[in-house]
């Protein structure tokens, strides 16, 4: 596999010797509010050039670890299944080669793609969602595969007890219904992440994080803003623990550049990229 040309600052490894592979998804075809997510994967890393390599959160260096861009996706127009699908196998090919993926949204129903190769690999894996939504609708307007049904979709591929939601302060009465029974639900914020961290030391974890998260008055570049959500240092400080966990995939997704002209979104989600880049070999 042949390297992008245009990387994620510090992720230029080559593909033999990397141990996480980064790749974009473009897609946002079932957006239910403002679409723009497509271009969440190249502005990241065009904007990425605007930070460094270095954490002086944790002390280390991307150009210290072993990353590949593999640029995006070519997906079509109109096919959410066949975009699924094509998620799927791309990372079941990463799998299969031992890498790690992390995957730059894009909206959230990509993560069901991944999520369908992950569990292939990893029977026993848990969930960690960090989102503004439940997204555990069985169908938004009929439609079950939905950015709006990701969670959903997520709970079908790995069943009860194995999802932990963080920072959730939207969706419908049934979905906060149907989480109680089925998931760890942590509402509003990040109550409850440090059990989260004991709990599933032992396991393999998929980490997912949407953006839209972070409370819009700080990170306004999203499709589906919703007040009252977390600050970034809060994320950031939410970010550097998951080196206690084995994370085996992540994705990052639901940012709409065009929505903030400032730029100051992309840069946000450009540098909590970073962290989890090095936080996942950072144990």
């Amino acid at each position: 596999m042949n390297k992008n040309i245009q990387t994620f600052i510090g992720c230029d490894a080559d593909y033999a010797e990397a141990d996480i592979v980064l790749h974009g998804v473009p897609f946002d075809g079932t957006t239910s509010f403002r679409p723009g997510t497509r271009f969440g994967p190249s502005a990241m890393r065009s904007e990425s050039f605007g930070i460094e390599t270095y954490s002086p959160y944790c002390d280390r260096d991307l150009t210290h670890l072993s990353v590949f861009d593999a640029g995006d996706l070519e997906l079509p127009f109109g096919d959410s299944q066949k975009v699924l699908s094509l998620v799927e196998e791309r990372t079941e090919a990463f799998l299969k080669d031992g890498k790690i993926p992390v995957m730059l949204g894009g909206e959230h129903l990509i993560t069901v793609g991944a999520m369908r190769a992950m569990v292939k690999k990893y029977p026993d894996l848990h969930v960690v969602h960090l989102d503004a939504h439940t997204d555990l609708r069985d169908d938004y307007l009929g439609e079950t595969l939905s950015h709006a049904c990701a969670i959903r979709r997520v709970w079908e591929l790995v069943g009860d007890g194995k999802i932990y939601q963080f920072g959730i302060r939207s969706g419908e009465r049934d979905e906060f219904i149907f989480a109680s029974e089925h998931n760890h639900l942590h509402k509003f914020d990040l109550s409850g992440w440090n059990e989260m961290l004991t709990a599933l030391g032992n396991y393999p974890v998929y980490f997912t994080l949407d953006l839209d998260v972070l409370d819009p008055s700080g990170f306004c570049g999203t499709g589906t803003p919703e007040a009252g959500g977390i600050t970034f240092t809060e994320l950031l400080r939410a970010v550097l623990t998951l080196s206690r966990l084995n994370i085996v995939g992540c994705d990052i997704v639901e940012l709409s550049p065009h929505y903030d002209h400032s730029g100051a979104s992309t840069a946000a989600a450009c540098k909590i990229t970073r962290e989890i880049l090095l936080q996942i070999k950072g144990a």
